[in-house]
């Protein structure tokens, strides 16, 4: 018999269908919202009532069961405009349609073709936000809220930012556009009213938040996009090299209620990963080929660290490729560019010619730091 002391739940759907209930139910501490909290992602709907409810600032939006209405209301409000399945979509169901026709095939593709099941068969409709999106995590214990450091992830599959959308094709920690100012903003006006709101909902959420944010360009405010209930990868990868405090005791002080009686201690500088994928991602790829020199890459610059997302064996003990994004390759620096130059060294090392990644992860605080030294 295993005397479990704390069970981390990490993907979503476990989490909806309620494995946390069943956990707390058998008396086994557990990190992770119940499966009526955990509705924050697995109902974009819900999401958005909580914030109309509690005056959470988002995007304007309408919710649709019929495809008819719902071409009527985006012949109404007109393109760019966003389109999301209700229900969970592995972090696919989401189009920012830039032209009506695109719309209109995005609520096709969700509501007549059923590509994501039951999950598109409800559909938020939503006004498009011009900004730069951020994302903001924090430990919740139900009454309280302990934010975590920022990061920003590269959701397209392409340089530059183009190609179709991804679960995120790497990340960075700190982010520049996450000043100190704008973060106890996000707390005030969306993190604790979402934990407040949840509360007199009846579902105290215990687990953490992933606010997936927009700092709109018109107003320079944070709006609140999605949430996922749980570490984002790949995020998580940058923050958890970064923090220095025992991360178990903040998450059985979460379980407990008592998160208030701990504090987070952060390394100072960046860190960076870059996801390795299999060629193809986010569309059909090829699984089975064998991946090479992955312990000498870690060995090429003091703190890289390779996380490994879509591995298995072979017969010969080789690792295979047996997913779509396969590797984190991690980072941390004493800046932005001294950790993308380790990740990506890291990766020059690594042997796996069916692979591929993005050579740009961390333009925009790149960008924005060079802009700071010309100043």
């Amino acid at each position: 018999m295993w005397a479990v002391g704390l069970v981390v739940v990490g993907p979503e759907a476990p989490l909806v269908a309620g494995l946390a209930n069943d956990l707390v139910k058998a008396g086994i501490p557990t990190f992770g919202p119940s499966s009526e909290a955990a509705a924050l992602e697995g109902s974009k709907d819900f999401m958005k009532r909580l914030c109309f409810k509690y005056g959470i600032p988002t995007a304007k939006y309408k919710t649709f069961t019929d495809a008819t209405a719902a071409k009527q209301y985006i012949k109404e409000q007109g393109a760019p405009i966003v389109i999301k399945a209700d229900g969970l979509a592995a972090g696919k169901g989401v189009v920012v349609a830039m032209t009506m026709e695109e719309a209109y095939d995005a609520v096709d593709s969700m509501m007549v073709q059923n590509v994501f099941g039951s999950a598109g068969t409800r559909v938020v409709v939503e006004e498009y936000l011009e900004g730069e999106e951020a994302s903001f995590f924090a430990v919740v214990d139900g009454e309280t809220a302990l934010p975590l450091e920022s990061a920003q992830d590269h959701k397209r599959v392409g340089d530059g930012d183009t190609g179709p959308n991804t679960g995120g094709m790497g990340a960075y920690s700190p982010a520049p556009i996450l000043t100190e100012e704008l973060k106890s903003l996000v707390m005030r006006s969306i993190i604790l009213p979402t934990v407040k709101g949840m509360s007199a909902e009846g579902c105290k959420f215990v687990g953490v938040l992933y606010a997936g944010l927009m700092i709109e360009k018109k107003t320079g405010l944070p709006k609140l996009i999605e949430y996922n209930v749980r570490f984002g990868d790949p995020e998580c990868q940058v923050l958890m090299v970064r923090l220095e405090s025992d991360l178990a005791q903040v998450l059985l002080a979460a379980c407990r209620g008592e998160l208030s009686k701990v504090s987070l201690e952060w390394s100072p500088g960046s860190a960076m990963v870059v996801v390795m994928a299999s060629r193809g991602y986010p569309g059909s790829y090829e699984k089975g080929s064998i991946v090479r020199n992955l312990e000498e890459a870690e060995l090429v610059a003091p703190s890289v660290k390779i996380f490994h997302a879509g591995t298995s064996y072979d017969s010969y003990g080789n690792f295979i490729a047996d997913g779509g994004r396969v590797l984190g390759v991690t980072a941390k620096g004493s800046d932005i560019e001294e950790a993308r130059d380790r990740a990506y060294h890291a990766i020059e090392t690594i042997d796996w010619p069916e692979g591929f990644f993005r050579r740009d992860i961390g333009w925009r605080a790149l960008a924005q730091k060079q802009l700071a030294s010309k100043q």
